[in-house]
């Protein structure tokens, strides 16, 4: 006996809501803590340089209940990094300083660099997830204010870090010299590109190479939380031979195989997570975005899009002959 048009339908229905309850189970209960490494090797060092393990941690969101992810961050010390790039958004609830100190510990005493994400200020808050496809979002009115001084103090005393917010610093390591210029969170306007110019020509005045005219030439390196196309552009200009940066968090919810559906920011949707070339006025630098290793308390699910730490080793460049 055939069915009715009705009984069609609602088994189609059914069928849906079936498929999409299961993809939302593995969303939030699996694949958000399915922690994964990726690794890249870039070629950006002087030739012959001894290569340097990079550390990309962006977007951990931490919340003081999360220990596996915590666990999982601590593990990665066993990576012996040379050195940490921090893009931001570490802190997920007012109290989720105490386990960003938990997960973070191990590298005390490697270098490393930081910027802040809004959620290194503000607190998360409840929002409707479909707002995404209408543009980047919002700034938050009646946020939680978190621990922002408890947080540098922790980077820049307890573990040794340097803050690149809206200015420049320089690191020798391994025989390698390296120069970074970044900015704060440009999702909310708080990017200061009017003061680059200044504070990485100061950065290269007082630098203590400068007395040692015959080692490598330095490295540029730009590191920013929300890659906004203005900000990439910029680092660019200035010489970056190597930019990072997190934020996006891969779109968090994928088509499996395809390109970011959202990106909260202005970069293409195929560069909203992985490694590629960001062009500007015939000038190009390798970008690094990192989908993130947490979520919103709020948003607790991925899909297709699992939470990334990113190791870059940088390499010497190939010799040249002329």
């Amino acid at each position: 006996m055939a069915s009715s048009p009705g009984r069609t339908v609602a088994a189609a229905l059914g069928a849906a809501a079936t498929v999409g309850a299961a993809a939302f189970a593995w969303g939030s209960l699996v694949e958000r803590n399915r922690f994964t490494i990726r690794h890249e090797t870039v070629s950006v060092l002087e030739p012959g340089a001894r290569s340097l393990t990079v550390l990309h941690v962006a977007d951990l969101h931490m919340a003081p209940w999360q220990s596996a992810k915590q666990e999982w961050v601590r593990s990665l010390a066993l990576l012996e990094p040379d050195l940490i790039v921090n893009t931001g958004d570490n802190l997920g609830h007012p109290d989720g300083i105490e386990g960003v100190i938990e997960a973070l510990a191990p590298f005390a005493g490697v270098p490393g660099v930081f910027v802040h994400g809004s959620n290194d200020y503000f607190g998360p808050q409840l929002k409707n997830p479909f707002s995404y496809f209408g543009g980047p979002s919002s700034r938050p009115t009646a946020a939680a204010s978190l621990d922002t001084e408890r947080l540098e103090a922790f980077f820049e005393n307890d573990l040794g870090w340097l803050s690149l917010n809206n200015t420049a610093r320089a690191i020798e390591i391994r025989g390698s010299r390296l120069e970074f210029f970044g900015t704060n969170d440009a999702h909310r306007g708080w990017d200061r590109l009017d003061k680059l110019p200044g504070v990485i020509e100061e950065m290269r005045e007082n630098v203590g190479w400068n007395d040692d005219r015959s080692g490598p030439e330095a490295v540029s390196i730009g590191v920013t939380h929300a890659p906004y196309r203005r900000v990439l552009d910029s680092f660019v200009n200035y010489g970056a031979e190597m930019i990072f940066a997190g934020h996006t968090h891969g779109g968090q919810v994928r088509i499996p195989g395809q390109p970011a559906l959202v990106t909260n920011c202005d970069i293409p949707r195929d560069q909203a997570q992985g490694l590629s070339l960001w062009h500007h006025a015939r000038h190009a630098s390798y970008l690094n975005v990192s989908a993130g290793i947490g979520t919103s308390i709020y948003a607790p699910v991925r899909f297709a899009c699992p939470p990334e730490a990113v190791v870059v080793t940088l390499t010497g460049r190939d010799f040249s002959y002329s």
